[in-house]
């Protein structure tokens, strides 16, 4: 019985979701039918039919723009996941000598993150490719791309206006981080952990704390978030960090201590422009790794 359940389980076609993928991430039917070389009403009718499919609405409608449900939102990461699967399995039999080097850069949050998975994966499928990694600023590591300095960026940013030109691949909730038992968070003026200036989350938590009239100082630099974690958990100071990172003997800080709310930021992918097969490939791997972040996290 379980077996032909199995069987009658309807098979997702790869065009359908990149029309779905194109959707989400434009956030606009006809912008995403110009993405995938289709008509919007042939875009509509993919989405009709996915829908029926699958038994849910994926997208809810105004008269501006269109926005995903939780069922949308749950799709969004495997069908990235199926799509990236999908290119890679491809390119292994279309691609197997490739070589070359790749350029990659990420901010050290994100390297630390998902970068030893992306690296394991790629070696495996294609062992000939060299990736040559660079760890530094978001808004660094996107000026590299820019410049031809660099072939592939993820990076963090606060808005999807501040990350136009590349794909966003999943969004992040920033929070004050303090330490267990600590009292940082009650003295006046406030001491922070801070990264250098072009980090986007010290721009985000300096603008929150003076739009909410908190008085603050710099009480420890360092462009590490090993730094920043140390400040922390030495109980120098509060940090802005990812919410991911704050565990084991740090505690997340909120409204309730008197500190303004940080929202999320996002964490985009920017790929050079006429990009090879090898940049295209690891581009490829690294929507993967996010998608699986996405999946676990639903």
């Amino acid at each position: 019985m379980n077996m032909m359940m199995r069987h009658a389980l309807p098979l997702l076609e790869m065009d359908v979701l990149k029309t779905f993928v194109a959707i989400a991430e434009t956030g606009n039917f006809t912008t995403a039918a110009e993405t995938v070389y289709r008509t919007p009403s042939a875009v509509s009718m993919q989405i009709k039919k996915l829908e029926e499919m699958l038994g849910c609405t994926l997208f809810l409608r105004d008269a501006r723009s269109v926005s995903l449900t939780p069922k949308g939102e749950l799709l969004l990461g495997y069908a990235r996941r199926l799509l990236s699967l999908n290119n890679e399995t491809v390119s292994r039999f279309l691609l197997p000598d490739m070589n070359g080097v790749v350029r990659v850069g990420a901010p050290e949050d994100v390297g630390e993150r998902i970068l030893p998975d992306v690296l394991k994966r790629f070696a495996e499928t294609y062992p000939n490719v060299t990736i040559d990694v660079s760890i530094g600023m978001s808004n660094a590591m996107r000026k590299r791309v820019d410049e031809h300095r660099l072939d592939i960026a993820v990076f963090n940013s606060l808005s999807e206006d501040s990350a136009k030109g590349a794909e966003i691949l999943m969004q992040e909730k920033l929070v004050w981080a303090g330490a267990k038992c600590g009292n940082a968070h009650l003295r006046d003026p406030l001491p922070v952990s801070m990264w250098e200036d072009g980090c986007v989350w010290r721009a985000d938590a300096v603008e929150k704390l003076s739009r909410a009239g908190r008085k603050f100082r710099v009480a420890f630099l360092s462009a590490y978030t090993t730094g920043q974690r140390a400040a922390v958990l030495a109980g120098l100071a509060i940090a802005p960090l990812p919410r991911y990172l704050v565990q084991g003997e740090m505690v997340q800080l909120g409204e309730r201590d008197g500190l303004p709310d940080l929202g999320h930021y996002n964490i985009g992918l920017k790929v050079i422009e006429d990009a090879p097969a090898p940049v295209l490939a690891v581009a490829e791997h690294v929507r993967a790794a996010f998608a699986e972040l996405q999946m676990q996290a639903a």
